[in-house]
């Protein structure tokens, strides 16, 4: 079907921010980037956005409804990554039994209309834009950062050096089991002695 990439790149942004959730540690959840700005979101308020907000284009733009409370009983962390793999896997279910026609569909987008394909690209950039404030998060408490979508300073650094994709587990089912009971994740190799970034600070 000529929209299974969308279909896929879903499936794989859903281990994506589930992975990301889990480099946090459960004290980091209240921390702000800046401790008394309100207008910067803590991890939690950055969970609860994703499961919210996710749950809202879904139902109301996609007419994909998983008939599940967006939040979980207990905002933990362990809580939230339990809440979001069960319910975004139900999601990516319905998605995988959509035709060309719906997915070409126009829909409601907030005050406008789009094709579902549109909605569906936004959705994925939205959902990455969120993930990407949470790993600027996670390096400014010192945290340790699995790849996303490529190497990471932590992972070995640079991919012109080599450096190897390492996410923290291999599957978002192993990554919950892990969560759980406490299994460590993958272990990773750091910088090593190559510069981080393309620019780095003069010695």
């Amino acid at each position: 079907m000529e929209y299974d990439f969308l279909v896929n790149t879903y499936e794989t942004e859903r281990i994506k921010t589930l992975s990301v959730w889990s480099m946090f540690k459960d004290e980091d959840l209240s921390l702000r980037p800046r401790p008394h700005d309100k207008r910067g979101r803590n991890a939690r308020e950055q969970m609860i956005h994703q499961c919210m907000s996710e749950n809202i284009w879904f139902c109301n733009m996609l007419g994909i409804d998983v008939g599940a409370p967006p939040l979980p009983k207990q905002e933990a962390r362990l809580e939230f990554m339990k809440r979001y793999a069960e319910d975004s896997g139900k999601r990516l279910a319905a998605l995988r039994k959509k035709d060309k026609v719906w997915w070409e569909e126009e829909t409601s987008f907030f005050d406008v209309k789009r094709p579902r394909t549109w909605i569906m690209t936004r959705r994925i950039a939205h959902t990455a834009h969120h993930r990407g404030q949470q790993t600027i998060m996670l390096r400014m408490l010192g945290r340790e950062i699995y790849s996303t979508y490529g190497p990471s300073a932590d992972t070995g650094g640079l991919m012109q050096y080599r450096a190897p994709t390492i996410y923290p587990y291999p599957t978002i089912e192993a990554l919950i089991e892990g969560e759980t009971i406490g299994r460590p994740k993958a272990s990773l190799p750091g910088p090593g002695d190559k510069p981080c970034t393309e620019r780095p600070d003069p010695e």
